[in-house]
């Protein structure tokens, strides 16, 4: 596979790189790659070191711009060492790296450019930040053709990018509507002992908070879960996390919710630099190795939550601030993973100041996080906030952020369960009379020390399912991701086994099937009243009946006749015949599921004489 022509400024041509970019050297032929499946370009410069007097992640910049036809694309590139840190360990060589999702089929051309002056990796103009001219190390040119995914594209490199339409998500690709389901624990996910310079800083045991025990992450029991021809690194490592998310995936879950830096948090067990102390000095081989697994996540269709600090920590940077050290941080990630398709930016967990915490980023602080995200993200991936779990906190936190373009959607705490439907339809309609929707995911279940426990302790996860599942979607939620809870033997920062919640996926699984199946969820809104009701101005409704869920009132179904099926939501299957009746009201829905059924159902009902 040959590389693209690698000159430095004054030098001779290198030879071409190997195992480095898919572009041809030669202008008459060339490579072909798949819509959505990353272009990776190499860049030979001067030999650096991680720890070199010249900083290659501050005083260096790689800047690469792409076109096609109208269509400019220009993206940050990244120091990467020798070409291959990940299998080597490498923290110095001379190779700069671009990667880029091409998102239309046809021939792109590139020019690159890498430059050197002080703290020009900051810069957004043609000058370093002292004002001075930066020097060239290298300019380069090429081009390459895409074609559409191939009938052998998995997971999202077949579907698309997930991009925002309103108050859900879409994959570009195919068109359709995506809800999440997946895991939000542990959410040390990348405390993983086979990454580089990965441990704990210090034990993390305190009053109110989960704890992390005493070794980080291995996930030997998802060891089997590995196959042959999945991604490993340095002679075999790696397996236990790729086989938990192919664990995960088989269970038809779709996104995984983790921490990129947790410095001074709860684990303490997470950071992209080579030292938790320095954040101007990143991890090159770490990274790589971090890559590895969210290519192999993306492959088995497992969207990227990348949640990139927490409220213990918001302040570190900068004092909050976007200043040159969050600056830094952001471009830094931006530029080593948002050519993924699937991928969320999570400005933090649990933001903001509340009365147990009032250190905390302010809405001004907020605001121009994720202005930034949204300036230097060059596909737009959406942007969320991870809130805290009172109502009040919401509202005091929230308020202020609606209608801020830069902003998605909302990644909910809610600390009764039983609020769920309510909060998800308050913040859905708010946001949207705001002019700018939000798409609303139930991702952090409360309470706190609760959540979701494992199967052995909470065999059916009743509430859970009545409440923060159906709860969410018939809110016009856009999905869930499920905590496991601060003070469980399997809690947010230790579980290893994700089967410990085999019925809790089972049943997500179920939920996410009917609405994709058996509704136009995106044209329907929450019924009048506290129901969980869907319904598309009264022409079908879904509605979740329980003796634990609120009944829906006698006038939310409009009189007439209805095709009836009744939805088994433990089971995943309809029960009884399909069937037309003349409903005069709500109230006749209970006559319909008789009184010697105790499980909960769905209805399901079809207007037949609308017209």
């Amino acid at each position: 596979m040959a590389a693209g022509l690698l000159v430095l400024s004054g030098c001779a041509a290198p030879p071409p790189l190997q195992n480095a970019a898919a572009v041809s050297a030669t202008p008459e032929v060339l490579a072909v790659h798949q819509q959505w499946q990353p272009v990776t370009l190499d860049f030979a410069g001067p030999q650096l070191s991680e720890t070199g007097e010249l900083n290659p992640f501050t005083d260096t910049r790689l800047i690469v711009t792409y076109t096609k036809g109208t269509r400019v694309v220009s993206t940050r590139g990244f120091f990467a060492a020798d070409g291959n840190a990940g299998e080597t360990g490498a923290d110095s060589g001379n190779i700069w790296r671009a990667r880029f999702m091409p998102d239309e089929p046809g021939e792109w051309s590139y020019s690159a450019r890498l430059e050197q002056g002080a703290d020009i990796a900051l810069a957004t103009g043609t000058t370093s930040s002292t004002g001075a001219t930066p020097k060239s190390l290298g300019q380069w040119q090429g081009r390459f053709a895409v074609a559409p995914p191939e009938s052998d594209a998995r997971g999202f490199y077949a579907t698309g990018k997930l991009t925002q339409d309103g108050q859900y998500f879409r994959t570009a690709q195919t068109g359709k509507r995506w809800l999440k389901g997946g895991a939000n624990s542990p959410e040390n996910l990348l405390a993983f002992a086979d990454f580089d310079g990965t441990y704990r800083m210090s034990d993390n045991a305190r009053d109110g908070e989960a704890d992390a025990g005493g070794d980080i992450h291995s996930f030997a029991p998802h060891i089997r879960d590995w196959r042959a021809g999945d991604p490993t690194w340095q002679d075999g490592k790696g397996k236990g996390l790729i086989g938990a998310v192919n664990y995960l995936a088989d269970q038809g879950m779709n996104a995984v919710y983790f921490l990129t830096y947790n410095v001074a948090g709860d684990g303490k067990d997470v950071w992209p630099w080579a030292s938790p102390d320095d954040p101007t000095r990143f991890d090159v081989s770490k990274l790589a190795q971090w890559e590895t697994v969210f290519a192999h996540m993306q492959a088995r269709g497992v969207a990227l939550h990348i949640v990139l600090q927490e409220t213990e920590n918001e302040l570190l940077l900068d004092g909050g601030d976007t200043g040159p050290q969050r600056q830094l941080y952001l471009n830094e990630l931006i530029a080593r993973f948002a050519h993924h398709p699937a991928l969320f930016w999570n400005l933090g967990e649990e933001n903001g100041p509340v009365h147990w915490r009032p250190e905390g980023q302010n809405d001004a602080q907020r605001k121009a996080m994720a202005q930034h995200i949204a300036a230097n993200d060059p596909y737009g991936h959406p942007v969320l906030l991870h809130t805290h779990s009172e109502g009040s906190d919401k509202d005091t936190i929230l308020t202020p952020l609606l209608g801020e373009l830069s902003l998605a959607g909302l990644s909910f705490q809610v600390s009764k369960r039983m609020t769920v439907n309510a909060e998800v339809r308050k913040w859905i309609a708010a946001s949207r009379e705001a002019g700018r929707p939000w798409a609303i995911t139930m991702d952090e279940i409360g309470e706190w020390q609760i959540g979701a426990r494992a199967d052995k302790h909470d065999p059916m996860h009743d509430s859970l399912r009545q409440h923060a599942l159906w709860g969410t979607l018939l809110g016009g939620g856009a999905g869930v991701e499920w905590y496991f809870g601060a003070h469980q033997d399997g809690n947010d920062l230790t579980t290893e086994d994700w089967r410990s919640r085999a019925e809790l996926w089972r049943q997500t699984r179920i939920a996410l099937r009917f609405f994709e199946e058996n509704l136009e969820y995106w044209d329907m809104q929450p019924c009048a009243g506290d129901a969980y009701c869907l319904t598309d101005a009264g022409r079908s409704y879904a509605i979740y009946w329980s003796d634990a869920a609120p009944k829906p009132g006698k006038d939310v179904v409009v009189p007439g006749h209805y095709r009836v099926r009744l939805f088994d939501p433990v089971a995943g299957i309809f029960v009884g015949d399909r069937h037309a009746v003349k409903l005069t009201s709500s109230n006749d829905l209970k006559r319909l599921i008789g009184p010697s059924i105790k499980e909960d159902r769905v209805f399901l009902l079809d207007r037949v004489d609308a017209q």
